[in-house]
């Protein structure tokens, strides 16, 4: 099933109209291929048919690259690494941290690190709310983390001023952005097509507000 995996995969890469280091593709399926076989066990995802985990979760990570910017970036509720082992794996120059408080999740995440050299990636198992680290993130992304509210409130400490959340979403979330503190500001929401997926799906970006000087 090795090549239909690649074949699927790379077929969405080029869909997604990305261009992706020489060995992105062939990391990618290392990484899948260890979600599989570790998601037997752990139950890591939802997602039991390893087709479907080409889709649902390397293509629609892969979908939120354009957005990525060149600073550190914190991927809260990280799960299985969707998407920040991903986007690390694709891009070796950012230093990514994946932040889950699920042992389970976070030893695989380690153990994906040491086995495919992801010298990039920081593994921290700990509660978002209540981690302290001595550093600022200049992007905070998000893919299943409850409520853009939720999101903000849990992380706001760990964002740099000038920093930005990136939240993926299903349909465009009219009413959580009616929730959000007035100091943080939408700055874009993006449509996101993803190959094999149906439904909607929508990048939210958010900003702080900088106060007014006198």
């Amino acid at each position: 099933m090795t090549d239909a995996y690649r074949n699927r995969l790379e077929g969405g890469i080029l869909t997604l109209g990305l261009t992706l280091p020489a060995d992105a593709v062939t990391r990618l399926l290392e990484f899948h291929a260890l979600l599989v076989k570790w998601n037997k066990t752990y139950n890591l995802t939802s997602v039991r048919k390893a087709d479907e985990m080409i889709d649902r979760h390397l293509l629609d990570s892969l979908s939120m690259l354009p957005f990525i910017g060149s600073g550190a970036l914190l991927d809260v509720g990280t799960g299985a690494g969707l998407p920040g082992m991903v986007l690390a794996l694709v891009r070796p120059d950012l230093p990514v941290w994946l932040l889950d408080s699920n042992g389970k999740k976070t030893r695989f995440l380690s153990q994906v690190k040491m086995m495919l050299g992801v010298d990039n990636v920081t593994v921290v198992q700990h509660r978002l709310e209540s981690w302290q680290p001595e550093r600022e993130f200049a992007q905070i992304t998000s893919r299943a983390f409850a409520t853009l509210s939720d999101m903000v409130s849990f992380s706001r400490h760990l964002l740099a001023d000038d920093g930005r959340f990136l939240a993926m979403k299903g349909l465009s979330p009219d009413a959580e952005l009616a929730e959000l503190p007035p100091e943080i500001k939408l700055l874009a929401i993006s449509p996101l097509t993803v190959p094999g997926t149906d439904g909607q799906r929508h990048l939210v970006e958010l900003g702080i507000q900088t106060p007014l000087k006198d």
